[in-house]
């Protein structure tokens, strides 16, 4: 057993001949591209009174009753399907805005948004973000 750990240390010290790691790696066109993820879990909450009429990041004037949200992860203008992992309850929103740097939170709703998921009251919580394809956001 000593030998056998011995040979391991050698070999991880002095590594592999190129002969054989060049023969390990799977040809460039053979490597699988990464897909891009479609669904985010994490913490939701909603907007504070003091932002409905603002302007929100991609220009328009944020309202409480629209069903839209601020988002970091995802690009503007894009629609989501936001599920409250406590109850089940869905809801499909537009990013519009983007939440503080600060914030580590994935989604911030509007207040008809989180009204629909059932946790106004609660303020905050755990929820499962999904990319909507084109084909399935509203009005198309």
């Amino acid at each position: 057993m000593a030998v056998f750990l011995k040979v391991l240390f050698i070999f991880a010290l002095v590594g592999l001949p190129k002969e054989k790691i060049a023969q390990t790696r799977p040809p460039a066109n053979k490597i699988k591209q990464k897909k891009t993820t479609r669904v985010f879990y994490g913490q939701a909450s909603y907007y504070a009174n003091k932002f409905h009429g603002r302007r929100t990041a991609n220009g328009e004037i944020f309202s409480q009753q629209k069903l839209t949200c601020a988002c970091n992860v995802l690009p503007l203008g894009i629609w989501i399907k936001v599920t409250n992992l406590r109850n089940g309850r869905t809801v499909i929103v537009k990013i519009n805005d983007r939440i503080h740097p600060k914030m580590n939170r994935i989604v911030d709703l509007s207040k008809a948004a989180a009204s629909k998921l059932g946790y106004v009251s609660r303020g905050l919580t755990r929820v499962k973000v999904e990319l909507l394809d084109e084909k399935h956001a509203p009005g198309n």
